[in-house]
């Protein structure tokens, strides 16, 4: 594939939106740089996640998630332990989306983000008690000897 210069500035684009998206709601790859290659460059689903994961070899969210650690909004045994797992998930996943026809996968992808939007926009309670987990967890992070 060659790369022409309108080619590059939509790369770019979806490199400058999907950063800041994820910077400012913590969403970036799946969400929106799959569907953006897919739609505006004609990317196969599988070419769109394998490049969304190539992207994620480089430590591309570094300086976001450090925004976030320095305001003490990350633990970093949570991102650890996370990380283990999509390690070794991301592999079995992986196999297992190469192995599919890619209208299988554009179905699960869309499914997904169908769940997501209905959890987030019904399900959601925002008036959540103080005591959840996540904010034992928050609390540990900014005063780890309580």
């Amino acid at each position: 594939m060659s790369l022409t210069y309108i080619m590059i500035l939509v790369l770019v684009i979806i490199g400058l939106v999907s950063g800041a998206l994820s910077g400012l709601i913590g969403v970036g790859g799946g969400i929106i740089i799959v569907p953006a290659l897919v739609f505006f460059l004609s990317f196969t689903q599988k070419e769109a996640q394998g490049t969304s994961l190539g992207i994620l070899l480089l430590p591309v969210g570094i300086l976001g998630a450090f925004q976030y650690y320095k305001e003490g909004q990350m633990d970093l045994r949570v991102v650890l332990i996370v990380s283990l797992g999509f390690l070794v998930g991301n592999y079995y996943g992986s196999k297992l989306s190469l192995s599919l026809p890619d209208a299988i996968l554009k179905k699960i992808f869309a499914a997904i983000l169908v769940l997501i939007a209905i959890k987030i926009f019904f399900i959601d309670n925002n008036n959540k008690t103080a005591d959840t987990p996540r904010s034992k967890i928050s609390k540990n992070i900014n005063n780890p000897k309580k």
